[in-house]
Protein backbone atom coordinates (compact mmCIF):
# COMPACT_ATOMS: atom_id res chain seq x y z
CA UNK A 1 0.00 0.00 0.00
CA UNK A 2 1.67 3.08 -1.27
CA UNK A 3 1.25 6.58 1.55
CA UNK A 4 0.94 10.10 0.41
CA UNK A 5 3.16 12.48 -0.05
CA UNK A 6 1.81 16.74 1.11
CA UNK A 7 4.11 19.47 -0.23
CA UNK A 8 3.03 22.05 1.69
CA UNK A 9 4.37 25.68 2.51
CA UNK A 10 4.93 26.56 6.24
CA UNK A 11 5.12 30.46 5.65
CA UNK A 12 7.68 33.63 6.99
CA UNK A 13 8.78 31.44 9.75
CA UNK A 14 5.88 32.55 12.63
CA UNK A 15 4.32 29.04 13.18
CA UNK A 16 1.05 30.93 13.96
CA UNK A 17 1.05 32.09 10.54
CA UNK A 18 0.80 27.97 9.31
CA UNK A 19 -2.67 27.51 7.60
CA UNK A 20 -4.97 25.77 8.96
CA UNK A 21 -5.06 22.62 6.53
CA UNK A 22 -1.27 22.91 6.78
CA UNK A 23 -1.64 22.21 10.52
CA UNK A 24 -3.95 19.37 10.27
CA UNK A 25 -1.84 17.36 8.11
CA UNK A 26 1.80 18.14 10.04
CA UNK A 27 -0.86 16.74 12.89
CA UNK A 28 -1.41 13.47 10.77
CA UNK A 29 1.44 12.86 9.23
CA UNK A 30 3.67 9.49 9.48
CA UNK A 31 6.61 11.73 9.45
CA UNK A 32 7.35 15.39 8.51
CA UNK A 33 10.32 16.31 6.55
CA UNK A 34 10.77 19.96 6.85
CA UNK A 35 13.57 22.42 5.41
CA UNK A 36 16.24 25.15 6.99
CA UNK A 37 14.09 27.72 5.90
CA UNK A 38 11.07 26.89 8.08
CA UNK A 39 13.31 28.72 10.89
CA UNK A 40 14.03 27.57 14.51
CA UNK A 41 10.82 28.74 15.50
CA UNK A 42 9.11 26.43 13.47
CA UNK A 43 11.18 23.71 14.06
CA UNK A 44 10.36 23.55 17.75
CA UNK A 45 6.66 23.80 16.82
CA UNK A 46 7.02 20.91 14.80
CA UNK A 47 8.94 18.87 17.61
CA UNK A 48 5.92 19.36 19.71
CA UNK A 49 3.17 18.86 17.50
CA UNK A 50 4.50 15.90 15.02
CA UNK A 51 5.34 12.05 15.10
CA UNK A 52 8.59 12.42 13.89
CA UNK A 53 10.23 15.13 11.78
CA UNK A 54 13.30 14.85 10.33
CA UNK A 55 15.69 17.81 8.89
CA UNK A 56 16.70 17.68 5.59
CA UNK A 57 17.96 21.13 4.76
CA UNK A 58 20.32 22.23 2.52
CA UNK A 59 23.84 23.54 4.03
CA UNK A 60 24.97 27.08 2.12
CA UNK A 61 27.98 25.50 0.85
CA UNK A 62 26.40 21.98 0.14
CA UNK A 63 25.60 21.34 -3.67
CA UNK A 64 22.26 22.28 -4.35
CA UNK A 65 21.32 19.40 -6.98
CA UNK A 66 22.89 16.26 -4.89
CA UNK A 67 21.14 16.95 -1.75
CA UNK A 68 17.53 17.79 -3.31
CA UNK A 69 18.03 14.27 -5.24
CA UNK A 70 18.74 12.53 -1.44
CA UNK A 71 15.64 14.18 -0.63
CA UNK A 72 13.79 13.18 -3.18
CA UNK A 73 14.66 9.70 -2.70
CA UNK A 74 14.07 9.80 0.70
CA UNK A 75 10.47 11.34 -0.14
CA UNK A 76 9.70 8.01 -2.21
CA UNK A 77 11.57 5.40 0.27
CA UNK A 78 9.64 6.89 2.84
CA UNK A 79 6.16 6.31 0.89
CA UNK A 80 6.39 3.48 -0.46
CA UNK A 81 6.31 2.01 3.05
CA UNK A 82 2.62 3.39 3.10
CA UNK A 83 3.51 6.56 5.32
CA UNK A 84 2.22 9.60 5.08
CA UNK A 85 4.93 12.36 4.47
CA UNK A 86 4.89 15.65 4.43
CA UNK A 87 7.63 17.68 3.19
CA UNK A 88 7.51 21.24 4.47
CA UNK A 89 9.14 24.01 2.69
CA UNK A 90 9.66 27.64 3.82
CA UNK A 91 7.14 30.07 2.50
CA UNK A 92 5.39 28.89 0.01
CA UNK A 93 6.49 25.49 -1.84
CA UNK A 94 6.29 26.79 -5.43
CA UNK A 95 8.03 30.07 -4.97
CA UNK A 96 11.98 29.50 -5.34
CA UNK A 97 11.47 25.89 -3.44
CA UNK A 98 11.78 23.70 -5.97
CA UNK A 99 8.72 22.02 -5.15
CA UNK A 100 7.85 22.16 -8.77
CA UNK A 101 11.30 19.37 -8.77
CA UNK A 102 9.84 17.94 -6.54
CA UNK A 103 6.12 16.77 -7.95
CA UNK A 104 8.09 16.02 -11.04
CA UNK A 105 10.03 13.26 -9.05
CA UNK A 106 6.56 11.41 -7.06
CA UNK A 107 4.83 11.47 -10.44
CA UNK A 108 7.61 9.54 -12.20
CA UNK A 109 7.51 7.15 -9.23
CA UNK A 110 3.69 6.77 -9.03
CA UNK A 111 3.13 8.86 -5.51
CA UNK A 112 0.23 10.50 -4.89
CA UNK A 113 0.79 13.55 -3.92
CA UNK A 114 -0.95 17.29 -2.46
CA UNK A 115 -0.11 20.38 -2.61
CA UNK A 116 -0.67 22.96 0.03
CA UNK A 117 -0.20 26.71 -0.53
CA UNK A 118 1.89 28.83 2.11
CA UNK A 119 1.98 31.82 3.11
CA UNK A 120 4.71 33.59 0.86
CA UNK A 121 7.82 35.62 2.32
CA UNK A 122 7.08 37.64 -0.50
CA UNK A 123 4.00 39.40 0.94
CA UNK A 124 3.94 38.19 4.49
CA UNK A 125 7.39 39.77 5.41
CA UNK A 126 6.73 43.46 3.88
CA UNK A 127 3.09 43.50 5.47
CA UNK A 128 4.27 42.34 8.79
CA UNK A 129 6.69 45.42 9.06
CA UNK A 130 4.15 47.77 7.83
CA UNK A 131 5.29 48.33 4.14
CA UNK A 132 2.62 47.88 1.54
CA UNK A 133 4.12 46.41 -1.65
CA UNK A 134 1.83 48.72 -3.92
CA UNK A 135 0.19 51.63 -2.70
CA UNK A 136 -1.89 54.18 -5.17
CA UNK A 137 0.57 57.15 -6.50
CA UNK A 138 3.55 55.09 -5.15
CA UNK A 139 3.00 51.89 -6.86
CA UNK A 140 1.05 49.36 -9.15
CA UNK A 141 3.75 46.64 -9.65
CA UNK A 142 5.83 44.47 -8.13
CA UNK A 143 8.83 42.92 -9.24
CA UNK A 144 10.59 39.87 -7.52
CA UNK A 145 14.06 38.64 -7.93
CA UNK A 146 16.67 36.76 -5.53
CA UNK A 147 19.68 38.17 -5.16
CA UNK A 148 21.77 35.16 -6.38
CA UNK A 149 22.03 36.35 -10.52
CA UNK A 150 22.61 39.94 -11.13
CA UNK A 151 21.98 39.75 -14.80
CA UNK A 152 18.01 38.71 -13.83
CA UNK A 153 18.38 42.68 -13.18
CA UNK A 154 17.10 44.33 -15.95
CA UNK A 155 14.79 47.67 -16.53
CA UNK A 156 11.90 46.14 -15.95
CA UNK A 157 12.51 46.55 -12.50
CA UNK A 158 13.22 50.18 -12.72
CA UNK A 159 9.44 50.68 -12.16
CA UNK A 160 7.49 49.95 -9.01
CA UNK A 161 8.08 47.82 -6.09
CA UNK A 162 11.41 45.55 -5.82
CA UNK A 163 11.71 42.60 -3.67
CA UNK A 164 14.70 40.98 -3.09
CA UNK A 165 15.26 37.26 -1.67
CA UNK A 166 18.42 35.87 -0.33
CA UNK A 167 20.13 38.87 -0.89
CA UNK A 168 21.50 40.00 1.74
CA UNK A 169 25.19 38.98 0.91
CA UNK A 170 25.45 41.10 -2.08
CA UNK A 171 22.85 43.54 -1.71
CA UNK A 172 25.69 46.44 -2.63
CA UNK A 173 26.51 44.98 -5.92
CA UNK A 174 22.39 44.70 -6.54
CA UNK A 175 22.30 48.31 -5.52
CA UNK A 176 25.34 49.38 -8.01
CA UNK A 177 23.44 47.70 -10.73
CA UNK A 178 20.26 49.17 -10.08
CA UNK A 179 21.81 52.56 -10.03
CA UNK A 180 23.53 51.89 -13.42
CA UNK A 181 20.90 51.09 -15.21
CA UNK A 182 19.14 54.29 -13.86
CA UNK A 183 17.76 53.96 -10.79
CA UNK A 184 17.81 57.05 -8.09
CA UNK A 185 20.60 56.18 -5.60
CA UNK A 186 18.17 58.11 -3.22
CA UNK A 187 15.62 55.34 -3.59
CA UNK A 188 14.55 54.48 -0.26
CA UNK A 189 15.18 50.68 0.93
CA UNK A 190 13.77 48.41 3.64
CA UNK A 191 15.83 45.65 5.19
CA UNK A 192 13.49 43.29 7.00
CA UNK A 193 15.40 41.39 9.50
CA UNK A 194 14.11 38.20 10.72
CA UNK A 195 10.42 38.88 9.46
CA UNK A 196 7.29 38.08 11.27
CA UNK A 197 9.31 36.57 14.32
CA UNK A 198 9.56 38.37 17.65
CA UNK A 199 12.74 39.11 16.59
CA UNK A 200 12.14 41.40 13.57
CA UNK A 201 13.68 44.50 13.00
CA UNK A 202 13.21 46.95 9.65
CA UNK A 203 16.73 48.96 8.55
CA UNK A 204 15.90 51.91 6.66
CA UNK A 205 18.39 53.37 4.36
CA UNK A 206 18.57 53.90 0.35
CA UNK A 207 20.03 52.28 -2.26
CA UNK A 208 23.57 54.25 -2.05
CA UNK A 209 24.01 53.39 1.73
CA UNK A 210 22.31 49.91 1.91
CA UNK A 211 25.07 48.01 1.56
CA UNK A 212 27.25 49.43 4.27
CA UNK A 213 23.62 49.73 6.86
CA UNK A 214 23.56 45.72 5.86
CA UNK A 215 27.03 45.00 6.41
CA UNK A 216 26.99 46.93 9.91
CA UNK A 217 23.43 45.53 11.42
CA UNK A 218 22.17 42.78 9.97
CA UNK A 219 22.82 39.36 11.09
CA UNK A 220 19.85 37.39 10.18
CA UNK A 221 17.87 36.55 7.50
CA UNK A 222 16.57 39.18 5.75
CA UNK A 223 14.17 40.07 2.85
CA UNK A 224 14.10 43.55 1.30
CA UNK A 225 11.78 46.10 -0.48
CA UNK A 226 12.97 48.74 -2.32
CA UNK A 227 10.57 51.38 -3.87
CA UNK A 228 8.52 54.65 -2.76
CA UNK A 229 5.83 52.26 -0.57
CA UNK A 230 9.11 52.43 1.72
CA UNK A 231 8.61 55.73 2.60
CA UNK A 232 5.28 54.81 3.73
CA UNK A 233 6.80 52.09 5.60
CA UNK A 234 8.95 54.62 7.64
CA UNK A 235 5.59 56.44 8.52
CA UNK A 236 3.48 53.81 9.36
CA UNK A 237 6.34 52.24 11.88
CA UNK A 238 6.76 55.48 13.44
CA UNK A 239 3.20 55.90 14.33
CA UNK A 240 2.34 51.96 15.37
CA UNK A 241 1.12 51.70 18.89
CA UNK A 242 2.39 48.69 21.39
CA UNK A 243 4.82 47.66 19.24
CA UNK A 244 7.82 45.29 20.51
CA UNK A 245 9.34 45.30 16.76
CA UNK A 246 11.88 47.83 16.38
CA UNK A 247 13.75 49.59 13.41
CA UNK A 248 16.44 51.78 12.55
CA UNK A 249 17.04 54.35 9.91
CA UNK A 250 20.13 55.04 8.31
CA UNK A 251 23.04 57.06 9.98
Amino acid sequence: MVGKVYIVGAGPGDPELLTVKALKVLKEADVVLYDRLVGEKMERFLKEICREAIYVGKGSKENGSVRQKAINELMVKLAKEGKTVVRLKGGDPFVFGRGGEEVECLIKNGIPFEIIPGLSSITAVPTSACIPLTHKGKSSTVFVMTGRNLDDIGRSALDGTIVILMGKERIGEIAKRLIELGKDKKTPVAVIENGTLDSQRVHFGNLENVGEIVKRRVKGVALIVVGDVVELGMMFNSKRDGSSQTSSRPP
